[in-house]
């Protein structure tokens, strides 16, 4: 009897070490294959973000004939600033965007921070700078359109769809997230812009 009930024992001990491994095996390999389909979600979500940064900086400035009509861009004279903060109707700052409309200090900084950020995300570089500035550009943005208003000051409904959350504070997330999650590694010279030694001193450079 002992002799027939020794191979039965090892079966018994050895067959549970198989699937195992593979179960190991297997977490491993799909631990693998999420983080990088994070990455390339990440960095997609990245480049998409700067194409409308990069886009509103072109259209603005070569006048494309979409927001900003044709002949009218900042190249032939126009002012990138001077249409939009005219138009705000509504919130604390009305009056003090009124008189910041068309001001050069202003359309140098506005434009300057459309680049910068679109050349920021398309590039992987710089993205906790770009997340401070764009969070700032569309806070102000936020500000001026004044979503809680119901009415406008002659007012006229305001036609808000959200009080507080509208693609303002979206991007503004957006651009948080991608400089949190180092989106810039994927599809991007990020990882080549970490290692530089002054970008390694400061750390929020990167």
């Amino acid at each position: 009897m002992s002799t027939h009930d020794h191979p039965h024992r090892n079966l018994g001990l050895n067959w549970p070490s198989f699937p195992r491994r593979r179960s190991a095996a297997h977490a491993a390999a799909t631990s693998v294959e999420t983080h990088t389909a994070w990455a390339y979600a990440f960095a997609s979500l990245r480049l998409l973000m700067g194409a409308v940064f990069l886009w509103a900086f072109l259209d603005k400035t070569f006048g494309f004939g979409y927001a900003t009509t044709s002949g009218r861009g900042w190249v032939d004279g126009g002012s990138p600033t001077k249409g939009f903060l005219s138009g705000v109707a509504a919130g604390p700052m009305e009056s003090t965007f009124h008189s910041w409309a068309g001001d050069a200090w202003a359309d140098w900084l506005f434009m300057a921070g459309l680049l910068g950020v679109g050349l920021a995300l398309v590039a992987g570089v710089g993205l906790r700078l770009a997340a401070a500035a764009g969070t700032a550009l569309m806070a102000l943005m936020w500000i001026a359109e004044w979503p809680p208003a119901k009415h406008l000051s002659d007012g006229s409904l305001s036609m808000s769809t959200n009080p507080v959350v509208d693609y303002h504070v979206i991007y503004a997330v957006a651009l948080i997230v991608l400089a949190l999650a180092s989106a810039g590694d994927t599809l991007g010279a990020g990882g080549w812009w970490a290692r530089l030694p002054f970008v390694r001193r400061h750390t929020w450079l990167r």
